[in-house]
């Protein structure tokens, strides 16, 4: 992986959830600013997977479990689709928590990523 790829991914993630949290604050139904964060964070995690499979071709193998890894991957590519879904199917005030607690989930998931990429011993 990429260093700082990972900490742009994570920050955009951040922004994303605190973009969310202030249409939870003005309890505001999921709107466009809200489901603009969670397809930028999906467009990341795309990138992300297509780097996944090119740096062990160009030299950076993973240090880590690779199945954990990708694991971690598609779970993170799914959880903001899946999220969407949700806070459109309940278009109430909580739709704006919904994508707020998945875009915190996918920066965590993301940091857990770069740390069985680069930390962890094979």
């Amino acid at each position: 992986m990429i260093e700082w790829y990972t900490w742009l991914a994570v920050i955009v993630c951040l922004a994303a959830a605190a973009a969310c949290l202030v249409q939870l604050a003005m309890r505001r139904p999921v709107n466009d600013i809200s489901l603009g964060a969670a397809a930028a964070v999906e467009l990341l995690l795309l990138v992300q997977a297509v780097i996944a499979i090119v740096a062990p071709l160009a030299g950076n193998p993973p240090s880590g479990d690779l199945v954990e890894f990708w694991m971690y991957l598609v779970c993170a590519l799914l959880i903001p689709p899946a999220a969407a879904f949700w806070a459109l199917l309940n278009r109430g005030r909580a739709s704006n928590a919904i994508l707020l607690i998945a875009l915190l989930a996918v920066a965590v998931m993301v940091y857990r990523m770069f740390q069985i990429w680069v930390v962890q011993g094979a």
